[in-house]
């Protein structure tokens, strides 16, 4: 099946939002993490979403060129292609993106996908995140009203963020955001749909103590019960119409009871990276600590190629981005709900 199109990604969130179950995004780097993360969604009959990052685009350029748009571009080509051997449906998104980067990787990305459009073809990318939750609330909303009209007339669905996600992911640190700026209020909920009601469809990360990264048990103070207070407030003045379609951001490690908590409050996204990054790379550890005089020539040796071939290892670490991506399906319970063929 190739690539979602734009009414089948708007289905897609539907029967999430309908179903209480929500994808997960996993962010991909490689043709290895692609093939992982289709592996996975085909064998738990789970549509997913594939994202990339804006680091993401600059590794798969490769050293020579450090070109996100261009990494991007070639990672998002791989899975149209790819996809079309699987009989779920994939949407492809772009993760984090800060207002100083717009210009650079949102918006040559925004272009890309009309200039296929005027050729006939499907959208490179069905979703961008615009992650300007830097700034204060109305220079924040001001962006994301411009950035969703361009995305609507292409009709690519744009995720937002209000409240800081904590920690590190990509090269942005938020270790020292103030703990107050981690919790979205009722009140910031309500004036996101204010502000960006009728324009187009979107996402949006209200956060409630999430923090990027894998931390032990106790250390990451969630309140799901925020997303609850938020949805109500806007229900309760716009109606059920109005009601967030809720992306998770930072959730490794997360108690599974407060996971599924999320669900019913809206959450029909929910990103995996850290969890899939320790997963590629155990069992490559794993090999070559077994296989350490193969895969080094020690003491003028020659070592054995079958060890030290990359396919030898990398394929271990597709096998355990697919397993652990496998898990999220069924801890998010998208697992056997693909609505592939029936759209």
């Amino acid at each position: 099946m190739p690539i979602a199109t734009p009414k089948q990604y708007e289905a897609m969130l539907d029967a999430a939002q309908k179903g209480s179950y929500a994808y997960p995004a996993i962010n991909i780097t490689s043709l290895s993490t692609i093939n992982g993360a289709l592996k996975a969604f085909a064998d738990q009959k789970s549509d997913g979403i594939i994202q990339v990052s804006t680091g993401g685009g600059q590794f798969a350029s490769g050293l020579a060129q450090n070109d996100m748009v261009l990494g991007a571009i070639v990672l998002a080509e791989a899975c149209h292609r790819l996809a079309e051997k699987y009989d779920v449906l994939i949407a492809l998104h772009t993760d984090h993106c800060q207002p100083g980067k717009v210009d650079s990787f949102l918006r040559p990305l925004i272009a890309e996908t009309a200039r296929r459009r005027k050729n006939g073809q499907e959208n490179l990318f069905q979703s961008h995140m615009l992650d300007a939750s830097e700034l204060p609330l109305d220079e924040n909303l001001a962006l994301s009203k411009d950035l969703l009209k361009e995305c609507a007339a292409q009709e690519i669905i744009l995720e937002i963020e209000a409240g800081v996600v904590g920690g590190e992911e990509d090269g942005v640190d938020n270790h020292d955001t103030p703990a107050e700026k981690l919790y979205t209020t009722p009140e910031d909920m309500v004036t996101v749909c204010e502000e960006l009601k009728g324009i187009g469809r979107y996402m949006f990360a209200a956060t409630f103590g999430n923090v990027h990264g894998s931390y032990k048990p106790g250390h990451v103070k969630l309140r799901p019960e925020i997303l609850k207070e938020g949805q109500e407030a806007v229900m309760a003045k716009y109606g059920k119409e109005a009601e967030f379609d809720l992306v998770f951001h930072g959730g490794s490690g997360t108690p599974m009871e407060q996971l599924r908590e999320t669900l019913d409050y809206g959450v029909v996204k929910m990103n995996i990276d850290t969890d899939t990054q320790y997963a590629f790379t155990r069992p490559v550890v794993d090999h070559i600590m077994k296989n350490y005089d193969g895969v080094l020539k020690i003491d003028g040796e020659i070592g054995n190629k079958k060890a030290y071939d990359p396919r030898a290892y990398i394929k271990k670490g597709e096998a355990g981005v697919a397993a652990r991506l496998a898990q999220a399906c069924d801890d998010l319970e998208s697992t056997g709900k693909t609505i592939c063929g029936k759209v």
